[in-house]
């Protein structure tokens, strides 16, 4: 329905719109040019911004930060005057209440960073950023109980803070117990978090405590987690530790975890399963020019072999398939495995090495090499330990050739891999 206007009314309200449109475009002109301002990074560019939209919080907040992390021309008071007009203009914002907390610390008022950090917490109780950054501030303040409950709040919240959590409580204070019993709640993900961050700082010790609660939980995890630890319990040599998380991780992962037969120390010998790559079973790391796979019986024994089939390509060098090997110290051991080859070419052929990873010359046991065509055959040999040993690599090596041509190909497979204390020493505990 029209409703018919006079001429004096067509005007007016033309006046009238145009004026309501010059003051929307005057409006939208001062918030763009505050938005660029403020996006300036430029202090005085961005409080002419700030001065545009004073009621703004997020604009008093941004010239703030710029203040406070200016590292050259940094002005601790100035920001704090912004922060305090943000958390004013906008008190419900806990973003803004953190970095006031954080001025307020930096300047050495840690009663009022206290209170700001409990204003963010009443404006957003549940968010785990807050807890986070108040659980750090009590952590500096050594108010351990209470910092450690706030920590746990956070990753509770939001798991993805557990490594940063992990790392912060443990350098505060250096107490395994109070990071299992304060932080980190009681799931294997968090448990292994853990494992990863004392196996890359070299800690065996609290790992082990981490360990032992993890395996109480009775859950299952996938085996592979565990190989940053394994590294690092072979790296310190602590043999018995190794071998005994060994067992428990196999079982932990629904995994054959029985002791090899005859005394062996090696695992999966009879390379009855795949290689898991890690840990104390065979490790294999993927190299061009050679393909890794099983075959069936019959290898002597009726047991599976491991076959590697060289195309050829390249001189290589090939120190895998490898395995770590807790051993006792002081003590004889006899190692047997069985190789056959097919077609290998060069003089330089396949051979077992056996040292000791962790002290150099301390042992250093290499087969003979084989080469061209060869049935079945055993592989023997007699080593004892020194005093320091504690840990063995097993290897397949092969060194590269020196001839013209020196490409290697042709196959060759390994079988029934042992290494036991030997008959000399029959008598004493089996390790």
């Amino acid at each position: 329905m029209e409703i018919p206007l006079e001429s004096g009314q067509r005007k007016i309200l033309l006046v009238a719109a145009l004026a309501i449109a010059a003051v929307l475009i005057f409006q939208a002109s001062e918030l763009w040019l505050a938005s660029h301002r403020l996006d300036s990074q430029k202090l005085d560019e961005m409080e002419r911004g700030a001065a545009l939209v004073p009621g703004d919080g997020s604009a008093w907040d941004r010239l703030g930060r710029l203040r406070q992390w200016d590292f050259v021309n940094s002005d601790l008071p100035g920001a704090i005057a912004d922060y305090e007009k943000a958390v004013r203009y906008d008190p419900r914002s806990a973003h803004f209440w953190i970095d006031l907390a954080s001025a307020y610390e930096a300047a050495g008022d840690h009663a009022r960073a206290r209170d700001a950090y409990l204003h963010a917490k009443s404006v957003y109780p549940l968010s785990a950023e807050v807890a986070f950054y108040y659980g750090n501030f009590l952590l500096r303040e050594q108010q351990y109980a209470e910092a450690y409950a706030e920590l746990q709040r956070a990753v509770r919240t939001d798991p993805t803070l557990l490594p940063l959590a992990i790392s912060r409580a443990w350098r505060s204070s250096e107490d395994v117990d109070q990071l299992l019993n304060g932080v980190l709640p009681a799931d294997a993900e968090a448990y292994l978090q853990a494992l990863d961050f004392f196996a890359s700082i070299h800690k065996a010790q609290p790992a082990l405590a981490v360990w032992q609660r993890l395996i109480g939980l009775g859950t299952a995890f996938p085996l592979q987690r565990t190989f940053p630890f394994f590294e690092e319990l072979i790296r310190e040599d602590r043999a018995d530790d190794a071998r005994v998380a060994w067992r428990e991780a196999l079982t932990a992962a629904g995994l054959p975890h029985a002791k090899p037969a005859g005394g062996s120390l090696i695992w999966n010998g009879n390379f009855a399963t795949e290689l898991v790559n890690g840990g104390l079973d065979w490790r294999w790391a993927e190299l061009p020019g050679v393909a890794v796979d099983f075959d069936a019986p019959p290898a002597p024994g009726g047991s599976r072999s491991l076959r590697m089939d060289f195309i050829g390509g390249s001189n290589i060098s090939l120190n895998e398939p490898s395995q770590y090997v807790p051993v006792e110290p002081n003590r004889g051991y006899r190692f047997h495995a069985l190789m056959r080859t097919q077609d290998v070419t060069t003089e330089s052929g396949l051979r077992f090495s056996i040292t000791d990873p962790n002290h150099a010359g301390a042992l250093n046991v290499l087969t003979d090499g084989f080469t061209g065509s060869h049935a079945w055959s055993p592989v023997d040999a007699d080593l004892t330990t020194g005093a320091d040993t504690h840990i063995l690599l097993v290897q397949v090596v092969r060194y590269p050739s020196r001839l013209f041509e020196n490409k290697l190909a042709g196959t060759a497979w390994i079988a029934d891999v042992s290494l036991a204390p030997s008959s000399s020493q029959a008598g004493q505990p089996s390790p």
